[in-house]
């Protein structure tokens, strides 16, 4: 007996000596790529013609990379996770909470921008500015129907939305898969073609593993990209108190909204951002949440220990419909076109809009620009001009790069809350064991 209970001893203290040097490893990792937004900043800070442009090359090229992997990894995660849960109760479950804290953090983002607005109160720009900013309007959308963006997103070839990276349309594609998978009959060929799909995402998460261990390197690249643009004056602050709203709102989701929302889950936050920081990190640069989704997902798994069957289920939804930053945004633009184009702002009508921005953000995906252009054919299908939209675009690369780390840091907040809520009641599954990260 006293054998087993030593046996028992060492074997737990193995575990435990195991759990430590992970820790301390992940540690390091954190360190290192602290250390490469940096050095990156001062490197590119200092307008090294040559070395500036190798950071536009090396940024380029992990750009390409997360989007070569991003549409992929929304399509396996939701399939194999929709074809192991099925309609089971637990499936209905995850995603009501999914729905829940995303409706409520989204709504929180909007009303924030809404209170800010209202506060500080941005004034209407010269008629003059106003009319040379619609050249810089992008003209294929300078019509575009609000209608048009919800039809662009209902597939009509299977291949066509995976080439253009429409996520929106592989997240439609991978759900109904993945539940005609749960809903067959559990056949011979069902199961082969279940291990084929699992297999494909246990290459992509090896594939995610190695561009993690060289994240590094492509931190360092749009450290070094973004500081040089700012150095140049590329990124200004021209429409002061719209910006101040639009800004400040993120800024006040990030640090105090949506920490809140944890804590009263029983949640450290300062806990869950520093396991969550490479994917915000990255989410800051890419300006895509849906192209930092593989960081995103490694990031849960591994260092915040989410259940595969959460982490899977939850962040390729979170990715398309958890837009904090785009809701605020839609808001505060929505309104500050239509007060320079003359119309009354009641409370009621801003309340309303409040609404019409969650919901339009929920229906955006999440790629660069996609906020702006979805408001862009908003305003347009209500009839505001949108010269506005010129003179904004130019300050919109920093607003992207804010509102995409905020959405991704909603989203891993979404994860774990979700995560926290459920743990305990999720039956083991193949996600567990197989294709964890």
């Amino acid at each position: 007996m006293s054998d087993q209970q030593n046996s028992g001893d060492v074997n737990q203290k193995a575990q435990e000596l195991i759990r430590a040097s992970r820790g301390k490893g992940r540690g390091r990792q954190f360190l290192v790529w602290l250390a490469a937004l940096i050095l990156g900043g001062i490197l590119g800070w200092l307008g090294i013609e040559p070395l500036n442009d190798l950071f536009n090359f090396i940024a380029t090229v992990f750009t390409r990379l997360f989007q070569f992997i991003a549409v992929p990894t929304i399509a396996l995660a939701v399939i194999t996770t929709l074809s192991a849960l099925g309609a089971k109760k637990e499936t209905k479950r995850i995603f009501a909470h999914a729905v829940t804290y995303t409706l409520l953090t989204t709504i929180a983002a909007a009303a924030i921008g809404l209170a800010l607005y209202v506060w500080i109160a941005p004034g209407n720009l010269p008629a003059d500015i106003i009319g040379a900013g619609a050249g810089n309007v992008p003209q294929k959308l300078e019509n575009a129907s609000y209608y048009e963006h919800f039809l662009s997103v209902i597939p009509n070839n299977i291949l066509k939305p995976f080439l253009d990276g429409n996520v929106l349309s592989v997240m439609i594609i991978a759900a109904s898969v993945g539940l005609a998978l749960a809903f067959m009959p559990k056949t011979e060929n069902r199961a082969v073609l279940l291990k084929g799909l699992q297999g494909l995402q246990e290459l992509l998460f090896t594939l995610i593993r190695a561009l993690l261990w060289i994240l590094p390197v492509g931190i360092l690249a749009f450290a070094g990209q973004l500081s040089a643009q700012i150095e140049a004056g590329v990124i200004v602050g021209a429409l002061g108190k719209y910006t101040l709203v639009v800004l400040g709102g993120n800024c006040i989701q990030f640090f105090i909204v949506l920490p809140l929302f944890m804590i009263a889950r029983g949640l450290n936050p300062l806990r869950v951002f520093r396991k969550m920081a490479p994917a915000v990190a990255v989410a800051l640069f890419t300006k895509s949440s849906a192209g930092t989704l593989p960081v995103t997902l490694a990031s849960a798994e591994e260092n915040l220990k989410v259940n595969p069957a959460v982490s899977r289920f939850v962040l390729p939804i979170c990715t398309t419909i958890n837009m904090n930053g785009c809701a605020a945004f839609i808001l505060v633009t929505s309104l500050f076109l239509m007060q320079n184009a003359g119309i009354e702002l009641s409370l009621g009508t801003m309340i309303a809009w409040l609404f019409i921005a969650v919901l339009a953000a929920v229906g955006n995906a999440g790629v660069p620009m996609g906020c702006y252009f979805l408001t862009l054919s908003l305003m347009s299908s209500i009839g505001v001009p949108i010269g506005i939209m010129g003179i904004i675009l130019p300050i919109y690369t920093i607003i992207d790069m804010i509102e995409t780390a905020e959405n991704v840091w909603s989203d891993s907040a979404v994860c774990a809350m979700t995560d926290h809520d459920l743990q305990g009641t999720l039956p083991a599954t193949d996600l567990d064991t197989d294709t964890a990260v």
